[in-house]
């Protein structure tokens, strides 16, 4: 006598040589970027990268503000700490936004080449609180030194990732542009904000406060351009 399988609304046999259909809201491994394409895939990064950006960026906040006065190395080595957690907080959150429509990718590798890419941003930092901004320097030297900053600033993290994205995608290439872009817009969105708002003499909790909200409004525009171009990158992979 064959045997049954209770499904909770039909009984099946378990010998039966049609097999039992998936719960309704049961995802199949090899669907994952499938489902997660398009607005949807957009909209969860744009969430988690948000948040995870403004949780970063929170200890570079408070850090300046309790350096802004200070011309010293550890004043640059306390940036380059807040630097590494922010890449770190950041890394984590995008992980988990690209684990369903990149279930290959290692999670571990991603996290590490972001605290990488943001070490190098934050080296700039570092060498401008140094040096005072450049002080002293000729003035060939800080244009040139004020550019080239930028360039590292801007191309850091997306090098760092795209050595780790090539993997997943033969357009990996696109992601550095894409994050150039997006921190581009990012960055001017966080100094329109902030430059009307911070005055010499503030205290050092004003200045905090100020700069998360600047972070906030920084963190939205970078995670909605990359989400924009992962998309791209994702739905082309599949082609």
């Amino acid at each position: 006598m064959p045997h049954s399988a209770d499904t909770g609304n039909r009984t099946i046999p378990q010998d039966s040589p049609w097999p039992l259909p998936p719960p309704s809201d049961a995802i199949p491994a090899g669907d994952s970027v499938a489902i997660l394409s398009g607005k949807r895939l957009w909209r969860r990064w744009f969430a988690l990268v948000t948040v995870g950006e403004l949780l970063g960026f929170l200890t570079p906040s408070v850090v300046g503000a309790l350096v802004v006065d200070r011309v010293d190395l550890l004043a640059a080595g306390a940036l380059l700490v807040a630097g590494a957690v922010e890449g770190a907080t950041l890394g984590w959150f995008q992980a988990r936004a690209l684990r369903p429509a990149l279930p290959g990718l290692r999670s571990s590798r991603w996290i590490i080449a972001t605290v990488l890419g943001a070490l190098v941003a934050w080296s700039v930092g570092a060498l401008f609180v140094v040096t005072d901004g450049l002080s002293g320097w000729a003035r060939g030297a800080q244009v040139a030194g004020f550019g080239v900053g930028g360039l590292v600033i801007l191309l850091s993290i997306g090098v760092a990732q795209w050595a780790v994205l090539r993997a997943h995608t033969d357009r990996a290439a696109r992601w550095i542009s894409a994050n150039a872009l997006a921190w581009l817009a990012g960055l001017t969105v966080f100094t329109a904000f902030t430059s009307p708002l911070w005055q010499p003499g503030q205290a050092a909790a004003v200045v905090a406060v100020i700069g998360v909200f600047g972070g906030l409004l920084m963190a939205a525009v970078m995670a909605a351009v990359t989400g924009l171009f992962l998309v791209g990158l994702v739905e082309k992979s599949r082609r």
